[in-house]
């Protein structure tokens, strides 16, 4: 069963920036990866994905302001984020894409001044 592991998030000011990382027990060639993120009673939604060839599709709300990257052995995705907005503040998951895996824990990013 393939594990995830989020890590990188933490409190941040408005303006700031964070990277995040997911680690994936196994490597990720030939699959779709992808950022998800779950505010408080929200639903989860997509932020990123990033295919095989590292093509990459953001939510308008991110785009220009984050970046999705990959290393297919081992394993892992990180998700480098810039001008970071209050409204950027939820939980983030990695998962393939469209998700199919058991969600990891998340990592919490919390944008506050």
């Amino acid at each position: 069963q393939v594990q995830l592991v989020e890590s990188g998030g933490g409190l941040v000011q408005p303006g700031g920036s964070l990277r995040l990382s997911c680690t994936v027990s196994g490597t990720i060639f030939g699959i779709y990866m992808a950022w998800y993120r779950q505010a408080p009673g929200k639903q989860r939604e997509l932020v990123a994905r990033i295919t095989t060839d590292r093509s990459t599709k953001y939510l308008d709300s991110v785009k220009g302001r984050f970046t999705i990257s990959r290393d297919n052995v081992p394993g892992a995705v990180y998700l480098q984020m810039d001008s970071l907005k209050p409204e950027d503040t939820a939980v983030y998951y990695c998962n393939n894409y469209p998700n199919t895996w058991t969600w990891g824990q998340g990592t919490q990013v919390t944008v506050s001044s």
